[in-house]
């Protein structure tokens, strides 16, 4: 592992001391070091949100996007430049709300990206309310009685879908959160890590303590399968007294941009623009 930070950078954050968030930037700048990528190699598209923040205090290309629609976003972008390594980062709230239609689409169109949700069960940019991973039960700003429905589970959508890469890993465990998203970044196809983060201002529910209590290393296991779909479906609604985090499936299926023949010889940003197919397009309109 290389000592090089080239990622981090140093400025004050909208970030409250102790957010989750501190260790997901932390890890993602271990992790990018370790496979020994340049900042200019990597692109970050983010939505709204304190997770939408991240980029900002991480080296590297920026986009940012609406709210909840970062994983298009990501996918014209890595079709567009197949050479970046494209990271879309998002919350529960964006990513399994507003977002929750293109996270679906992602997934059965297997693009070749790496999608973080920091998974802190409320919106935090907007003073927490309850979002779709909130808990049954659990009192908010929007909830003051609790909340009325069971929380979204995204892993177990993901692995019907057969996600080709379907993780779950913890803020507060930076050692497997460095070595989860490496081989997520290294996957080919899209690979997507609900990250367990605790929101120390407005969910008093799922704390660092909390979640220490709980969470166990699913992998660990020598009779857990990863490529075994039923087995990993089954796990992932494991939620309580214990909490398992890893990678949960992992698959290989072919990818997105291995469908489109325009860009297997070279990526789209590269080639040539003749303006008479533009010309031709528009002139179809005028007829």
């Amino acid at each position: 592992m290389t000592t090089d930070k080239r990622f981090l950078v140093t400025k004050e954050t909208a970030w409250c001391p102790g957010c989750g968030n501190f260790g997901i930037i932390n890890a993602m700048s271990e992790a990018l070091d370790g496979l020994g990528l340049k900042p200019h190699e990597v692109l970050y598209v983010s939505g709204i949100g304190q997770a939408g923040k991240t980029p900002h205090y991480i080296k590297g290309n920026v986009l940012n996007t609406l709210h909840g629609r970062t994983l298009p976003t990501a996918t014209g972008a890595k079709l567009a430049n197949s050479e970046l390594t494209v990271i879309a980062i998002g919350g529960d709230g964006d990513g399994y709300a507003e977002g929750g239609n293109h996270f679906l689409h992602a997934l059965r169109k297997n693009v070749n990206i790496t999608y973080l949700v920091h998974d802190n069960q409320v919106f935090g940019l907007t003073k927490g309310q309850a979002s779709p991973r909130t808990d049954q039960g659990m009192v908010t700003g929007t909830t003051p009685s609790g909340s009325t429905y069971e929380a979204f589970n995204p892993l177990a959508v993901a692995i019907s879908l057969k996600g080709s890469f379907v993780a779950r890993s913890y803020a507060g465990d930076r050692e497997h959160l460095v070595k989860t998203l490496q081989a997520a970044i290294q996957h080919e196809g899209f690979a997507f890590i609900d990250i367990l983060q605790p929101c120390v201002t407005f969910n008093k529910v799922n704390t660092y303590q909390w979640y220490r209590e709980r969470v166990y290393d699913l992998n660990a296991d020598p009779d857990y399968d990863p490529s075994n779909q039923i087995m990993a479906w089954e796990r992932s609604w494991e939620w309580g007294d214990k909490i398992p985090i890893g990678i949960f499936y992992q698959k290989a299926r072919p990818t997105l941009d291995q469908s489109k023949s325009v860009i297997q010889k070279q990526p789209l940003v590269k080639q040539e623009l003749v303006s008479e197919h533009v010309q031709e397009i528009i002139n179809q309109f005028q007829a």
